[in-house]
């Protein structure tokens, strides 16, 4: 019995170790270059370039139901689910936009131009490029839940009102982090403003 407990606590100290490592680990995983316009109560007004996405379009905006079929189906297409079998590097944040219709999308990497991209197996999937554009970001750290996303986009909104600045379209959450990371997490949620 007393060798099962130590061999059980060996293998629960490998796990956090290995889970560590990788949490550690993700940081080596290109995310989108930004100009950081202003910082204003916490908040920062982020100028980001022009992105191609592989993205897909959700049957109703509620990231309970959503989050995880727009992930494996967009998942799907980075693992090698395209034409040409290719696997394609895993960026982050992935992103979901929310509203009366929904979308998630992954950035593909920057060395890529569409051209370079093959053709998606799943006809739910589609190459984008979206627009340079500039986003207000509000950041948080630990596990999102919807009511978080809610929470900050609260404070995020409070925040843009308090200073006149004009909102364009939906709110985004964004999240930079693989279900096992348990530290350095990092959410944001975001919404496109007019300076």
């Amino acid at each position: 019995m007393k060798i099962l407990l130590i061999s059980a606590a060996v293998i629960l100290a490998l796990v956090g170790l290995i889970t560590l490592f990788f949490s550690f680990k993700s940081k080596d995983i290109e995310t989108p270059k930004y100009k950081l316009i202003k910082t204003i109560d916490g908040i920062e007004i982020r100028q980001y370039p022009k992105m191609l996405v592989a993205q897909t379009n959700m049957a109703d905006s509620s990231m309970d139901k959503n989050m995880n079929s727009g992930f494996r189906t967009i998942a799907g297409y980075i693992f090698g689910g395209n034409e040409r079998n290719q696997k394609i590097a895993m960026t982050a944040p992935v992103v979901f936009k929310m509203g009366d219709t929904a979308s998630m999308y992954f950035v593909m990497p920057s060395k890529y131009k569409k051209e370079d991209l093959p053709n998606p197996n799943s006809t739910q999937v589609k190459i984008m490029e979206e627009r340079e554009k500039v986003l207000a970001v509000i950041t948080y750290s630990g596990f999102s839940s919807p009511k978080l996303v809610e929470k900050h986009q609260q404070k995020l909104m409070a925040v843009l009102q308090q200073n006149q600045i004009k909102t364009i379209g939906s709110y985004l959450y964004m999240g930079y982090n693989a279900p096992w990371d348990f530290v350095n997490r990092r959410n944001e949620v975001a919404i496109e403003v007019v300076l």
